[in-house]
């Protein structure tokens, strides 16, 4: 058969997904901190972006620099990877070199330092030195000076550096003696000689391989650790369900006894390490925020310190654009232009569908809202996207790291998606959650041995408020709970307080 070339003309469809609306579901999806930091990245990519600051300036002050939202009727992909000339090359030659113009420096580039303050920093550096000083020192710092003086040799102060950065911020030691030795190509006789002189640093039980190691270690120290304690620290498993005739039986002590020594150990610390300092806890900051209003009507608002304002500056962009000199740089502000367009636009769209989720999570959960956990009706995605007429992936990436503020407190927008459990009576199905709740409740209100509910008395009771559950649900929600079995619960209520 001869082989040829030849031109075809098909048609067909297919769904293409351009780089603006990838951009656009990805926003969707961002929590507020990687929102910012999303942000911030773009302002440094496009000279055309900048923040909307207007709220924040002094009444009858004048804009330093006029700026207007643009309509994002145009849009193309930005060159994230370029940078204006127009601006450089108006700069003079000291402002190319530091970025700015400063008044105070003089024509032959000479700096007056008499003008640095008594601090021997600069302005916008006056928090460094203090900030230094009032920092909580950390674990691996605090380590480290003890370190310092301890009074090794050279090799062995080599391993407990590497054994030091190997500490968790509880304080136990994650690093495998034999390994470390090969690593370092030492004996390992060497490397538990050194951690046995990290062990008596300070907090004591630092550089533990584990709990039972940091309690010895505690009580070594406080000369209570005897063979009872050792059994006892043997047998941590049993502390933990309460099995005192067994620990009685392998410690070899009365009951008198194996209560003072369940009280030593109580007292003692199981992360050492957990009084230093650590990287600080971000808190929720919530994204919409839910407040009563007359009527029991609720009145659904978006957090506006977690939305970026941004501006399109169209001053600048006429200036460069008329100095635009080659396609190149054409193409590129044009590009820019149509990129800080289109993000204004997608951050508009986001807060839109952000509100309109909640607005419709909280009108399908206003019974949560005004009479508890309780009342929390089972939802799941698909009502909400079609009673707002989204697709459930929208509302998924709508609801993924997004919190909502109530007067009950601050929830996960995924917090109100849970599944349905059938009513007993054929009425309306029970929340997961509410019913979780409720077997709380029922285990909170055991007061002795003759209250704790085993799980099919739970079964049955629910039954009976018309809650259609099977037993392996009821211990599977107990379990996600942490609450112990009926048989430890019994152990505990019968112990002496």
């Amino acid at each position: 058969m001869a082989l040829s070339a030849r031109l075809e003309l098909r048609q067909g469809q297919g769904l293409v997904i351009t780089p603006q609306l990838q951009q656009a579901i990805k926003l969707l999806q961002l929590s507020n901190l990687e929102l910012e930091a999303y942000v911030d990245g773009e302002l440094e990519r496009n000279p055309l972006l900048q923040r909307d600051e207007r709220d924040a300036e002094p009444e009858g002050e004048a804009e330093p620099q006029a700026a207007a939202e643009i309509s994002t009727d145009q849009a193309s992909d930005s060159h994230a990877n370029a940078e204006l000339d127009a601006r450089r090359d108006e700069a003079s030659p000291g402002e190319r070199a530091t970025g700015d113009a400063p008044d105070d420096i003089p024509p032959g580039g000479a700096v007056d330092w008499s003008t640095v303050g008594k601090g021997g920093g600069f302005d916008g550096d006056a928090d460094g030195f203090e900030g230094v000083l009032t920092r909580d020192k950390t674990l691996i710092e605090h380590l480290t000076d003890q370190l310092a003086v301890a009074r090794l040799s050279p090799a062995e102060s080599a391993v407990a550096s590497v054994l030091i950065d190997a500490v968790d911020e509880a304080g136990y030691l994650r690093a495998d003696l034999a390994e470390t030795a090969e690593r370092l190509g030492c004996t390992l006789e060497l490397v538990e000689r050194v951690l046995g002189v990290l062990q008596g640093f300070e907090p004591t039980g630092v550089c533990a391989r584990d709990v039972r190691d940091c309690l010895m270690l505690q009580l070594k120290e406080l000369d209570r650790y005897d063979p009872a304690m050792a059994a006892l620290l043997d047998n941590l498993e049993l502390v933990a369900k309460r099995d005192m005739a067994g620990l009685r039986r392998i410690c070899g002590v009365d009951e008198e006894d194996l209560r003072d020594m369940l009280s030593e150990l109580r007292a003692l610390t199981p992360r050492p390490g957990a009084a230093f300092g650590a990287e600080p806890v971000q808190p929720v900051v919530p994204d919409v925020t839910v407040r009563e209003g007359q009527g029991g009507l609720w009145h659904v608002e978006l957090n506006g310190d977690t939305l970026p304002k941004l501006l399109v500056d169209q001053r600048y962009h006429a200036h460069v654009s008329g100095k635009a000199r080659s396609d190149q740089e054409k193409t590129f502000v044009s590009d820019c232009l149509a990129s800080a367009n289109w993000l204004v636009k997608s951050l508009d769209q986001r807060a839109k569908t952000i509100l309109k989720v909640s607005s419709e999570i909280v009108r399908q959960q206003d019974a949560f809202l005004a009479y508890g956990v309780e009342h929390l009706r089972p939802l799941n995605l698909k009502t909400v996207a079609d009673a707002i007429g989204m697709h459930e992936s929208t509302v998924s990436r709508v609801t993924s790291n997004k919190h909502l503020a109530t007067p009950r407190g601050v929830f996960e927008l995924k917090f109100f998606f849970t599944s349905s459990i059938a009513s007993s009576e054929g009425g309306e199905a029970h929340s997961a959650e509410s019913v979780r709740h409720k077997i709380r409740q029922l285990i909170e209100a055991e007061r002795n041995d003759a209250d704790v509910h085993s799980d099919d008395a739970i079964v049955d009771i629910l039954h009976g408020a018309g809650v259609d559950i099977a037993r392996r649900t009821v211990a599977k929600y107990r379990e996600a709970l942490r609450i112990p079995s009926s048989v430890e619960r019994r152990r505990r209520l019968k112990e002496p307080a």
